[in-house]
């Protein structure tokens, strides 16, 4: 049987609280009836918020309007119904706009007050469905950033789905940026402890004696400076889940704590006597070999084992670039709402740039190159920009086959290895764009004059690509036809 609604009616004329009492109790509602706003104010504070208030405006001392005010400096959430003898427009969109869900002007129908409660209900049914659909956006956000356009990342979705239902711990490898917070996010999105905290914690962020006050909280009096107790993160992750990120930057002695924490399931706070009970799904994640470190003994094996029931390895940026147009349009998209900007249109040379380079920071470092391309609308400087990553790259990278110079010494060796990352990045210049030098010098962010002078220097007249010249001829410029005749 569905519990009664409560009515709380305020009005200082007892035949209407009366009335209205009797009214409703034969409906079925459990009624409290008060003659003033600053009585009705004190039953809200004190008591379970009713269901519906139905107040008078014109009362004595404190009047409806005020009483409206306060009531919803309390909770805007309440079902407030307003009465009056005068329905001024005025005091009607007062009300309104202060939080008022209907005005109904005396005498009234019943069938009125009937159809303002309905109108009351099916307002309060849509704010609920509303955070509903909130809460399943957050989670369809997560998605997106996470997407799944390649065969890695498929198999890791088709993996997440299986493992989190499963209440296990998880350790997640990958190098630094490329997702694997969102991983373990997406991880409890789809868990059975969905509705319960995820409390993230970044290992490396803290000195040892700090992050194990951070994890495990602390008593008065406990180390200096410790006026109060704290509850630590395992606390505030009860029946949640928490994600240690970093893990491996963890001292051992730590290590071992957070062991006992696993297999226990209990702990001590710092200068605690008593032991706290904890029920928390463990995901931990590193972007270290942890393997390696094990053998170093940076990182114990027991806990190692203890944590890697399960195991996801994500893989970096450049090894799934069919994702990069798709993320780039994501965070495009984010930020331009984020920034209030109308989303720009990325030009195919900045997308195909994008593809070329292999983005060392994976996801973190193409989300941060998308933010200052939304700020300051440079389709040119953005280009300018990923071409020069692209050329410093090439230069630091070893190389298999490097350039022998003649001549000796450091600066013909620098010399050397600065002509043949120029001479490559025009080359592919020129092939993405079919040899036609306006769009290759533009792609590069150099003048035409430029490019001319610069395949002159390195001997790039001619495609290398099996095209035949006429060809070539005929998808240049007429300008640079013209400059090559002249």
């Amino acid at each position: 049987m569905a519990p009664k609604e409560k009515i709380l009616v305020v009005d200082d004329e007892p035949s209407i609280r009366k009335y209205l009492q009797t009214l409703l109790e034969v409906d079925g509602f459990d009624v409290e009836a008060v003659s003033s706003g600053r009585e009705a104010i004190e039953k809200v504070n004190k008591s379970e918020r009713p269901d519906f208030i139905i107040l008078d405006v014109l009362m004595p001392q404190m009047n409806g309007i005020e009483t409206l005010k306060e009531l919803m400096q309390i909770d805007r959430s309440l079902n407030v119904i307003m009465l009056s003898c005068s329905n001024e427009v005025g005091t009607v969109v007062e009300a309104i706009r202060i939080g008022a869900h209907d005005y109904l002007t005396k005498p009234f129908e019943k069938t009125e007050l009937d159809a303002a409660m309905l109108k009351s209900r099916q307002k309060k049914q849509l704010a609920t469905e509303n955070q509903v659909l909130r809460d399943y956006c957050d989670q369809v956000t997560e998605d997106l950033s996470f997407l799944a356009a390649s065969p890695q990342m498929v198999r890791i979705r088709q993996q997440i789905l299986q493992i989190a239902p499963v209440d296990v711990p998880v350790f997640i490898c990958g190098e630094s940026g490329v997702g694997k917070e969102v991983v373990s996010r997406m991880i409890h999105l789809r868990s059975k402890r969905r509705n319960q905290p995820f409390v993230k914690v970044n290992c490396a962020a803290l000195p040892g004696e700090l992050l194990e006050s951070e994890l495990f909280g602390f008593e008065q009096g406990a180390f200096t400076g410790a006026v109060r107790s704290k509850p630590g993160k395992f606390e505030m992750a009860n029946k949640g889940t928490i994600f240690l990120d970093e893990i491996a930057e963890m001292s051992t002695h730590l290590q071992a704590k957070l062991l006992h924490v696993l297999q226990d399931h209990q702990y001590s706070r710092l200068g605690g006597r008593h032991l706290v009970e904890t029920d928390v799904r463990v995901l931990a994640a590193t972007n270290i070999d942890v393997h390696e470190a094990m053998k170093t003994g940076r990182f114990r094996e027991d806990l190692y084992y203890r944590l890697n029931v399960l195991s996801i390895n994500v893989p970096p940026l450049r090894e799934r670039t069919t994702e990069i147009p798709l993320l780039f349009h994501h965070f495009l998209q984010k930020y331009s709402e984020k920034f209030g900007k109308a989303a720009p249109a990325p030009s195919k040379y900045l997308l195909d740039a994008a593809l070329n380079y292999p983005w060392p920071g994976n996801l973190r470092e193409l989300e941060n190159f998308v933010k200052r391309y939304v700020i300051l609308e440079d389709d040119e400087g953005s280009l300018r920009e990923l071409v020069e990553m692209t050329s410093t790259r090439q230069r630091t990278s070893p190389r298999e086959e490097p350039v022998a110079p003649k001549e000796q010494g450091l600066k013909a060796l620098v010399r050397g290895l600065k002509d043949e990352a120029e001479m490559e990045a025009i080359a592919d210049a020129l092939e993405k764009t079919r040899w036609c030098r306006k769009d290759a010098a533009k792609m590069l962010g150099i003048s035409y004059k430029a490019l001319l002078y610069k395949m002159r220097q390195f001997n790039l007249d001619t495609p290398r690509t099996r095209r035949s010249s006429s060809t070539a001829a005929i998808e240049e410029p007429a300008s640079a036809v013209g400059t090559r005749h002249s």
